[in-house]
């Protein structure tokens, strides 16, 4: 979740920061100023980017299995030929889901 927030904020202030300068080019500072005006895109683009890229961290990195049954692999993972032993699982995993996606 800290990566995608972190790559979203980054994004949100780089986009923040040419939206802010075209706007000063543009419309000129305002009361506020350039700097402060320019602070503001880029504090509201890189929040805003941030945020929604943090919950897509979370949706994409959601696991279906239980903490128990990840372990339980990390184990397997670890035995000589346990890659092998994984591969298959989920060779046969994936066929008997486009097999039940079939049936539908």
């Amino acid at each position: 979740m800290m990566m995608g927030a972190a790559m979203g904020t980054g994004v949100g202030l780089a986009i923040g920061f040419i939206g802010g300068s075209l706007q000063v080019l543009r419309g000129g500072a305002g009361p506020d100023g350039p700097l402060r005006l320019l602070g503001k895109y880029m504090a509201t683009s890189g929040a805003t980017f941030g945020f929604f890229m943090s919950i897509g961290t979370v949706i994409r990195t959601e696991s279906d299995l239980t903490r128990e049954q990840e372990e339980q692999v990390r184990r397997i993972a670890r035995l000589p030929g346990g890659l092998r032993i994984l591969n298959e699982v989920d060779a046969r995993r994936a066929a008997r889901a486009e097999q039940s996606w079939n049936s539908k």
